[in-house]
């Protein structure tokens, strides 16, 4: 009886513990451990960081099992609730919000929390919500409402002022609406209004966010200034040469040449340390989370749900291209990390939420079809 009782105990609980995706798992798992090791010498200096990583890393996988769990068509119920309240949040922040370092992001509910890392995940949700809404039936009006529901959050990150996220927000709402069907000759007409628009936007830019972009073009204009930490992140990268100085051998960090070298820079001492070897080789896993998550949506049983996990893939693209271009001096730096390298909390659980909501899609395929 008690081995009968044992079996039947794993064959209920077997449903709810093996909900991974076993290659986008495996794959995960490489970029942890890089990660690991990395944060071991970026953070040698900071007592307690790499504990603190672990932990981000433990809350973030919680949060990617129970995301697993979660069936799509329950995600597709919460889409419209979850925008709801993440637009909510920003606009308590505009009223209400904490100021720290000259930026309004903060919400304090008895804790700090950051609303506009809600509408990374709310925001594709919400957009592929309305696309399956109007599945069969989408025209040039769709688009336009589908824009309107992207610009409200946006407008209210960029007042905050946060230029980074209200990118990443822009283009997670942005690859949807190109997955749901919008023409190329939108959006070179789309492409054609924002060059044209520019002179306004860069009158609107506040002064910092100025400053990034000339930095970009010209570092060297303050090298002393505004130009010195690209202009060390540049040399670190290229210092590591074919195959690095090695593990905590990176004098650009150890010797605090880099800024936030455990966050937004994290590449720059991972390649200063491994090289190009280790540059291609990250590359090539980043390369494959991509991989696995477009087989995942183009396998996805649903409208809804082939748009979420194209969403939240492209995001991964996002985020590590814009961090390594940044840090590489090709792109203003704009305060993105690398995901699931970079060094924090919110970012990490919003990552593995996105992770989670992959492996849901994947799971509830395999099981509608058994």
């Amino acid at each position: 009886m008690r081995i009968n009782e044992r079996r039947s105990l794993w064959r209920r609980m077997k449903p709810h513990l093996l909900v991974f995706d076993a290659p986008l798992a495996m794959i995960l798992f490489l970029l942890l451990a890089t990660s690991m090791i990395t944060m071991y010498s970026a953070g040698i200096e900071y007592p307690g960081r790499l504990e603190s990583q672990v932990r981000n890393t433990m809350v973030a996988f919680i949060v990617m099992w129970a995301a697993a769990l979660v069936p799509p068509q329950t995600l597709m119920r919460l889409a419209v609730p979850i925008y709801t309240a993440g637009v909510a949040l920003l606009v308590a922040v505009f009223l209400f919000g904490i100021v720290k370092k000259g930026a309004r992001r903060w919400l304090y509910i008895g804790f700090d929390i950051q609303p506009s890392e809600i509408m990374k995940i709310a925001m594709p949700l919400m957009l592929a919500w309305y696309f399956h809404q109007k599945a069969g039936m989408v025209r040039w009006h769709s688009f336009v409402v589908a824009a309107l529901l992207l610009a409200v959050p946006v407008g209210l990150i960029q007042l905050q002022p946060d230029l980074g996220t209200s990118l990443l927000v822009l283009s997670a709402g942005l690859y949807v609406i190109f997955l749901a069907g919008l023409s190329w000759k939108a959006l070179l007409g789309l492409f054609i209004a924002g060059a044209a628009s520019l002179p306004v936007a860069w009158s609107l830019m506040h002064d910092y966010q100025r400053d990034r972009v000339l930095t970009l073009i010209d570092p060297t204009k303050d090298p002393l200034g505004k130009g010195f930490h690209i202009i060390q992140s540049v040399i670190a990268i290229g210092s590591g040469g074919i195959a690095g100085k090695g593990l905590l051998k990176g004098t650009q960090s150890h010797l605090e040449f880099v800024p936030e070298h455990t966050t937004d820079f994290i590449f720059s001492i991972y390649a200063e340390e491994f090289g190009l070897i280790g540059i291609l080789g990250l590359i090539l896993i980043y390369l494959l989370l991509i991989g696995r998550g477009l087989m995942i949506a183009a396998n996805a049983p649903t409208l809804f749900a082939r748009l979420l996990a194209g969403a939240i893939t492209m995001i991964f693209f996002t985020y590590a291209f814009v961090n390594m271009g940044m840090v590489s001096g090709i792109l203003p730096v704009v305060g993105v990390p690398l995901p699931f390298m970079s060094y924090g909390g919110t970012a990490f659980v919003t990552l593995g939420l996105g992770a989670g909501i992959l492996m849901s899609i994947q799971r509830h395929r395999k099981l509608v079809r058994t």
